[in-house]
């Protein structure tokens, strides 16, 4: 099913005169309108004028967090806080939050944006969403919300946490499609198989899943766990928050919403623009939005763009999954490792949950690595010899898989602790 078939299978071409028509507007609106970006013009002796079309985009000035954190709270608004009517904001775990402000046609937008997604996983007016992703100044809950609503479904806003709530309501209200973080959706699938009820009971047969990255291996193991079809929704709350992409019944790649979000992938060192299908940094420029536009945004993700057409008929880029963030990156030893590469290796094996805690040290100048692993109930036992076995396999299959040798240390059946939100799973201790 498409939403808006109109844009979402638009040729290309004519694509490409909508982006350009919308970047020179948008490059002379933020001159006018945001001093950061006309005084970031100034110093580099560019006007508005010198943007004729998309190719000039590499002419722009990059935008970084770091640039929104200087800038708090309300430093990169376009318009006057009269005519701001959300505000969200991250979770500012590290120095200030990064604000995010939000016209009514900017709300609009999204609204499209995530009704794009939803229809593309196959839902309609005719489902129930319980939307498990937190409210408040977190983007997911509301976004999601919007989208939902946008569509004619039901919605149930029941946020995060109380999981025991989540399973019971998902029952009773008849709950068909889960939007959540994959690891609390994890969680959720694991409380559903313990309760009393079966899971015939259940009318659940969709997941929309993001805010995190995960991998293949989490999407078979979500799927067996709910007995649904689980899809990924992308995206970060300085650009929107979800709905910036998401997937078709294909699955070949997460579609961009490029008409709004016009995406590009440069080189994460020097910031140079990567030709086609080249694995680099995604960047963001937004071409629509009023309340607090940004340019050239740099995610830090890393991934690859893909600008053929999809077997669904759609013609938006396709992106690949996200491997990870730049400064999500361990270099240990020498050797670069993404949690999502370890969770990979993890859900390659049926003894282990995909539960685990990178623990990173370094002692006596040298890194090391502890990997705390959950093991399932059923290969859990007092038998010294079998888990040795187990612990051994996995460091094996690791150091076969990532290059390094990590010492993984095995943790009874729920050990490890679950989170309602985005699954912290690295504790750095040499930057700590």
């Amino acid at each position: 099913m498409i939403w808006n078939p109109s844009i979402e299978c638009m040729d290309r071409e004519q694509l490409r005169e909508i982006q350009s028509k919308r970047l020179v507007k948008i490059v002379d609106y933020v001159y006018h309108n945001t001093p950061f970006y006309r005084s970031k013009f100034q110093e580099m002796g560019l006007v508005p004028e010198d943007i004729k079309s998309i190719d000039d985009i590499a002419k722009l000035p990059f935008t970084d967090k770091l640039d929104l954190r200087d800038n708090y709270p309300f430093g990169l608004a376009a318009v006057p806080m009269s005519q701001i009517v959300r505000i969200h904001a991250s979770s500012g775990t590290t120095g200030k939050p990064v604000v995010v402000l939000y016209t009514r046609r900017d709300l609009a937008m999204w609204a499209e944006s995530i009704s794009r997604a939803f229809t593309a996983y196959g839902a309609s007016k005719d489902d129930i969403f319980q939307i498990s992703y937190g409210y408040g100044l977190f983007t997911g809950g509301l976004g999601a919300h919007d989208g939902a609503q946008n569509i004619g479904a039901s919605v149930i806003p029941i946020s995060s946490g109380n999981t025991q709530k989540q399973i019971t309501l998902m029952h009773d209200f008849g709950a068909t499609v889960l939007c959540c973080t994959p690891s609390y959706a994890q969680f959720l699938g694991e409380a559903m198989n313990e309760s009393d009820w079966k899971r015939d009971e259940f009318k659940l047969r969709i997941g929309a899943f993001g805010a995190e990255p995960w991998t293949e291996n989490m999407r078979v193991k979500l799927e067996e766990t709910l007995g649904i079809k689980a899809y990924d929704i992308y995206g970060l709350s300085e650009v929107a928050g979800p709905g910036v992409g998401f997937e078709c019944e294909c699955q070949h790649g997460t579609h961009l919403n490029e008409d709004y979000f016009y995406p590009e992938i440069v080189n994460p060192e020097t910031g140079e623009p990567l030709p086609e299908g080249s694995f680099g940094e995604l960047c963001f420029t937004h071409l629509t939005k009023e309340g607090m536009p940004l340019l050239r945004y740099r995610t830090h993700d890393l991934t690859a763009l893909h600008y053929d057409k999809c077997d669904c008929g759609r013609t938006l880029v396709r992106m690949d999954r996200i491997l990870g963030r730049c400064d999500d990156m361990l270099i240990i030893r020498g050797v670069n490792v993404f949690p999502s590469q370890i969770e990979a290796v993890i859900l390659t094996q049926p003894e282990f949950e995909p539960h685990f805690m990178l623990i990173v040290d370094r002692i006596n100048n040298t890194d090391t690595s502890e990997l705390q692993v959950e093991v399932k109930e059923d290969y859990f036992t007092d038998d010294m010899a079998t888990m040795v076995g187990l612990q051994r396999k996995l460091e094996s299959e690791l150091r076969s898989v990532i290059g390094l040798g990590f010492k993984v240390r095995l943790v009874e059946p729920k050990g490890i602790e679950r989170s309602t939100g985005k699954a912290k799973r690295v504790i750095d201790k040499r930057v700590l």
